[in-house]
């Protein structure tokens, strides 16, 4: 078979495949099925398109193809099994006069997209899924990205494929009055995946880049305001990636970063995504984040930073999302405009409801504002207590740094 062949069906794979697969789901009715098919008709192509040659439209061949040998299959099967007969017929039947046109295509990925991120699933199970069933990473892909191992990875996408079977899980965008409920746990799994990646090195940037394709996707599927909203804010993160860390891996803080390794046309994306979101008066959380993340992107420096702007935009944040954590942020914001004393009483309050006891960036914060104050002891307790919490690598070597430092004080 020529090169070129090869590698243009290897393209297609890339391309199509999960257009693909979303299809063969309704079309068949179940995962795994859809997914041995799919991969037939790519075994199939590789065998008769050298002969052939590629179809006018490569995507209705591979539906066609796929769904006609899953039906072969099933036959043979009922032949053997009379359990496999009336599944057998039901797929035919639904099988037969099926649409593939382009813009049903598209409605499946939708489809697809829900059902991964259905409630009724784990939330690992949700990320691992839809990882592998939209984004069509690889199984060692997704283990390698989470730090887990590939088995453990295969088990979470075999519980959630169960569950699907178990509680009858249709494969179908929510009615109209269910989508607001539904899409958060969308929404939610896309930003879990970017936030592991923006946080995980030196493997993230290609967790990070699948969130982005997938809030590409989503936008242009079901453009709704927050949608719009996460991925204006999860650009506007992902465009100060080159100056997060050290060329040896260290990690570098905001107000310490290089601005000009920013990059500035995904800044220009994602606050344009951000300033239409807003405009439609029915933002939520994601929006609000990206915001504040485009105050930031805006800012030549730390010190010209509008953190009043900021500490108004957490102030909103607060009120729709009361969370810890939005409150630590806000706490940030004002020491940065109010002074470190303010900021640091705020803190104190929040650890001493222990409601952040446990998270490393409060200590980590904490830390700072005393340093800050010049009260070395309190500011070293607190990094050690933050190292002692933090779990990724870069932040551990951040703030065993930071403690070497205070120590030569």
């Amino acid at each position: 078979m020529p090169e070129q062949l090869t590698a243009t069906i290897e393209t297609l794979y890339r391309s199509e495949s999960g257009r693909v697969l979303a299809t063969l789901v309704r079309l068949l009715g179940d995962l795994d099925l859809a997914e041995e098919a799919m991969h037939e008709a790519f075994a199939a192509a590789l065998e008769s398109w050298p002969r052939t040659g590629i179809p006018v439209r490569p995507r209705p061949w591979l539906i066609s193809t796929a769904r006609f040998k899953a039906i072969d299959g099933m036959r043979r099967r009922a032949r053997a099994d009379g359990a496999y007969r009336d599944f057998a017929l039901d797929a035919a039947t639904r099988t037969n006069d099926a649409p593939i046109d382009d813009e049903e295509i598209e409605d499946d990925r939708l489809r697809l997209i829900f059902t991964c991120c259905h409630p009724a699933l784990p939330p690992e199970g949700q990320v691992a899924l839809t990882l592998r069933e939209i984004c069509r990473l690889t199984t060692e892909e997704i283990a390698r990205a989470f730090l887990v191992t590939t088995s453990t990875l295969a088990q979470r996408i075999v519980r959630a494929k169960a569950v699907i079977r178990a509680e009858a899980i249709p494969y179908e965008v929510p009615r109209s009055n269910e989508l607001a409920a539904r899409l958060a746990p969308v929404l939610h799994v896309v930003y879990l995946i970017f936030n592991e990646g923006y946080t995980a090195e030196p493997t993230g940037a290609e967790l990070s880049q699948e969130a982005i394709r997938l809030g590409r996707l989503l936008v242009d599927l079901l453009p709704e305001p927050e949608v719009v909203g996460l991925l204006g804010l999860m650009l506007l993160q992902e465009s100060r990636r080159a100056a997060r860390t050290s060329p040896n891996g260290e990690l570098i803080l905001l107000e310490q970063q290089d601005r000009t390794r920013w990059d500035r046309e995904q800044i220009a994306e994602g606050i344009a995504l951000t300033e239409r979101a807003l405009a439609s008066h029915r933002f939520g959380t994601y929006t609000l984040q990206a915001a504040i993340a485009a105050v930031h992107a805006e800012s030549s420096s730390a010190a010209s930073t509008d953190w009043r702007q900021i500490v108004l935009l957490y102030d909103r944040l607060v009120a729709i999302q009361p969370s810890p954590v939005v409150e630590l942020n806000r706490a940030v914001a004002i020491a940065m405009c109010e002074g470190p004393e303010k900021g640091l009483h705020l803190i104190d309050d929040l650890l001493a409801r222990e409601r952040l006891s446990q998270y490393h960036f409060a200590h980590s914060a904490r830390a700072d504002l005393c340093r800050r104050l010049g009260r070395i002891p309190e500011a070293r307790a607190s990094y050690e207590t933050a190292l002692a919490l933090a779990t990724h690598e870069p932040e551990r070597r951040f703030l065993a740094r930071q403690i070497a430092d205070l120590t030569q004080k």
